[in-house]
This record gives structure tokens, C-alpha cells and sequence, in this order.
């Protein structure tokens, strides 16, 4: 086998495995299944897919009579570990809510290496998979976000669809160089078809990491500078103290002027997450490691529900 190594020989915390590039004992193999459009096109490892918009497909009408999202809720996460558990969050609560994800493209690229995914379908908290741009690998196939949102709502019938990145966001510790940043701009995505947009901020007080404790500087960046329409953020309600820090830094990045900022209890995630038996940790933390992140991410799931019931 001819193996790239290249990830574990840099030691990465998402990814670390060797990958198979060619096995000998392997002459060739075919691709099967219908589809003309390449996703990692231009590169030795490009892969055709029956895209949910081309011609070919039985959904091409759809896209082609679109004309809005009609308010559908989309919450926009930043990394593959808030998945689980806002999901997680809202089946608890309703089971009979229809959740479905879209993966993008600035993680990884297979659906099939999130061993998160394949817990949720199994456990049927999340019911179908849209897989954009690069990204492969899910029950539907498209091009950009844009025909992704469509798809979720025309094709799937969501009523709340979570998107991220599959595991494995990028970064480098400056301002705008890390791959999270797509929340910013799929915000306006849904805000320009007519969709919910609901941001969810990365906070976290146990992060070693000073760009990372409170809210996030991947959050303050998106909120503050990245994203052109408004959005709904949740904040969760976590003792005076920690909720005037998060506060603060909402005032300085001038988020409460530019974004509808919310507060909402997500205590409740810890007994959601023990209930479908949900082990899920963030860079190797765990709900009782950090807290405070993951009972946001109970906030975000719950006010998302809330927010369904009123029906808009």
C-alpha cells in the first residue's frame, strides 16, 4: 500500500490516521451510480455524484421553481462537535421534529469519517444529510449552500436543519484565518433566501486558549465583522458572573447592534446528551470539563424548538 502519513506525523488531534492512497492489491475498480458532477474535482482522487440540482436528477424542478425558504430555521454551527448535541437537544425535547444536517466542505471532506454522524442517524436524532461543495457522502449531494438550503427545505421538508463543517475545522490563531468563518457567510445565505438564521456562538471558559475564553474571537469575528445581515444568537444563562463577560464582549465587537441577541437555559443538555447516551467532547473536553460549552449548545437547540413552536 502506498499510505499519506502525513497527518499523524503532525500529530493532529482531528485526523490523525494514516490514509490509504493506492492499495496493489487492487488493479482498478469502477465508480458506480449515476451523476456528471465531480466533487475534489482537478485532483487524482475526483469522484463523480448525482447532484440533487443537475439535470439527471428528479429534483431538478425544484430548484428551478424555488422562490424562498419561507422563514425555515437553520442554525449555523461552527465546528462538528456542536452537531450532537444540539441536535441531541431537540429530539429530547420532540421527537417528532424532523432535523436534518448539512455538512460543508471546510472540515473534512467524507461524510462517512464523522463517526458522529453515523451515532445520530443510527439513534435517529438526525434524519437526513445534505453534503456541498466538496464534502460527499450524504443522502443528497449539491453544489454551494445556497441549492444545500434549498434541498434541505424543498427536498427533505426540514423543520430545523443544523449546518457545519464535518470534523476537523481549520486554524492558524489569526483573526481571519480559520475555516469557521463560513458561518459568516452562509448567515447571509439563509437570510438572502428568506431562511431563519440562528448563529451559535462558541463559548467556552475552561479553553486554555485567552482567543477562545468567553466568546470566542471565531464568534466576535464572524458577528462583528464577517457576516452583512442580521441573525438570531443565542446566549445561554449562565450566572451573572460569566453572562457580564460574554456581555462585555458583545458591546465592544458592537454584536447587539449589528445581530437579535437572545437568552435561553440550556442546563438541560447534560440529561439529553445521558438519555440517547451521547459521549460527545470538544478538543478532548467533556460536558463536565466544559460546561458552559455544551450547555449553550443546549440553549441554541432549545430556543430553536421554542422558536418553531410559535410557529414563526
Amino acid at each position: 500500500m502506498i499510505l499519506n502519513t502525513t497527518a499523524v506525523n503532525l500529530s493532529l488531534g482531528t485526523g490523525g490516521y494514516h490514509f490509504v492512497i493506492f492499495n496493489y492489491s487492487n488493479s482498478s475498480k469502477e465508480l458506480e451510480g449515476k451523476g456528471h458532477i465531480m466533487k475534489m474535482r482537478y485532483t487524482p482522487f475526483q469522484i463523480k455524484c448525482l447532484s440533487a440540482e443537475e439535470e439527471d436528477s428528479p429534483y431538478h424542478e425544484k430548484f428551478n421553481s424555488f422562490k424562498s425558504l419561507e422563514k425555515k430555521i437553520f442554525i449555523l454551527a461552527e465546528i462538528h462537535s456542536m452537531l450532537a448535541p444540539i441536535a441531541a437537544m431537540i429530539k429530547w425535547l420532540d421527537p417528532t421534529v424532523k432535523v436534518n444536517y448539512i455538512m460543508t466542505d471546510g472540515g473534512a471532506l467524507p461524510i462517512g469519517f464523522s463517526n458522529t454522524v453515523k451515532l445520530l442517524k443510527e439513534k435517529k436524532i438526525i434524519d437526513k444529510t445534505v453534503t456541498i461543495g466538496h464534502s460527499f457522502g450524504g443522502d443528497l449531494e449539491c453544489v454551494n449552500i445556497y441549492t444545500g438550503l434549498i434541498a434541505a427545505k424543498e427536498i427533505l421538508e426540514s423543520d430545523i436543519t443544523v449546518i457545519s463543517m464535518g470534523p476537523g475545522i481549520v486554524g492558524t490563531g489569526s483573526k481571519y484565518g480559520f475555516s469557521g468563518i463560513e458561518q459568516g457567510y452562509i448567515s447571509d445565505a439563509v437570510n438572502n433566501l428568506g431562511g431563519t438564521s440562528l448563529i451559535v456562538p462558541r463559548i467556552s471558559f475552561k479553553d486554555k486558549r485567552t482567543r477562545h475564553q468567553g466568546v470566542s474571537h471565531h464568534t466576535l469575528t464572524v458577528l462583528g465583522e464577517v457576516s452583512n445581515t442580521k441573525s438570531t444568537v443565542i446566549i445561554p444563562l449562565l450566572g451573572e458572573k460569566k453572562n457580564s463577560v460574554i456581555n462585555e464582549q458583545f458591546k465592544e465587537h458592537n454584536i447587539f447592534k449589528r445581530h437579535n441577541v437572545v437568552y435561553e437555559d440550556g442546563k438541560d443538555i447534560e440529561d439529553a446528551m445521558k438519555y440517547f447516551d451521547l459521549n460527545i467532547t470538544t478538543m478532548n473536553r467533556g460536558y463536565k470539563d466544559d460546561e458552559e460549552y455544551f450547555i449553550t449548545l443546549g440553549a441554541v437547540g432549545k430556543w430553536a424548538l421554542s422558536y418553531l413552536k410559535k410557529g414563526r
